[in-house]
């Protein structure tokens, strides 16, 4: 058994960790749409597009009008929630379905793949493989995972004797003292970028994504950070970043 494959079987020794989606307030889902806006040509109102790891559907249903079509899939059933957010956004041209994609392999092509702080909580992240295969040649996917420079650990950890899991500084730890306790993955940008080349993609955008600082509740505290500190939606200080955002392609070659 390789070091690697020995830290992930201790991250998910019994079942990969379950992630909360964003709530649809959340300053996250802004700063990740106007990402997508910020990438010439990613919305076209005539190409597919499918979010990995939906949850309640409310990134999806809120981009939908501007593709032709959009399917959003979970390995959990979000289908109520994310019918909701379909009738706000009047999202007529989105569906949900329930896929786990450690176990299925969908036929389907896409010209677009959104899949935002899902990566992390795969058994193996060498899935990300069944993202290249989702995609058309010359696609593009629009992913995000958790930034390992970040002071707070963002998904928690079973640390012992300790109540609160978001222990400052407990990120930086090595990987294999991190992801023994941890809940779920943390990466730079060289790890997830090579993870995304070995899988055959080419990296086109790798950049920080600011704090959006919504675990914070409102207040005096919160006003100040957000409007001085942690203002825009991307940083060049890592340390003040809770994810790491990659826009990555299929090349044209590739017809796998």
């Amino acid at each position: 058994m390789t070091n690697t494959e020995r830290v992930d079987k201790t991250l998910f020794e019994e079942s990969h960790y379950l992630g909360k989606p964003a709530d649809e307030d959340d300053r996250i889902i802004m700063r990740r749409i106007n990402l997508l806006h910020n990438q010439t040509g990613f919305f076209n109102k005539e190409m597919t597009c499918i979010e990995i790891g939906c949850g309640n559907g409310a990134t999806i249903n809120r981009v939908a009008s501007e593709f032709h079509h959009c399917t959003g899939i979970d390995v959990h059933d979000y289908e109520p929630a994310f019918g909701k957010q379909k009738e706000k956004w009047n999202a007529v041209n989105s569906e949900f379905k329930l896929v786990n994609l450690d176990q299925v392999t969908m036929n389907q092509k896409f010209h677009r793949i959104i899949s935002f702080e899902v990566i992390e909580h795969f058994r193996d992240e060498n899935l990300v493989s069944k993202y290249f295969q989702l995609l058309e040649p010359g696609g593009l996917a629009a992913i995000s995972v958790p930034n390992k420079w970040w002071i707070f650990e963002t998904h928690g950890a079973r640390l012992p004797l300790l109540p609160w899991n978001r222990v400052p500084f407990f990120s930086w730890l090595p990987r294999p003292l991190h992801e023994r306790w941890a809940n779920a993955r943390i990466y730079t940008k060289n790890r997830i970028q090579k993870l995304l080349i070995m899988h055959g993609f080419e990296v086109v955008e790798c950049c920080y994504i600011t704090a959006p600082m919504d675990v914070l509740k409102e207040g005096r505290l919160k006003n100040f950070l957000t409007r001085f500190v942690f203002k825009n939606d991307t940083t060049a200080l890592p340390f003040l970043a809770t994810a790491i955002f990659v826009l990555a392609k299929k090349p044209l070659n590739k017809l796998i």
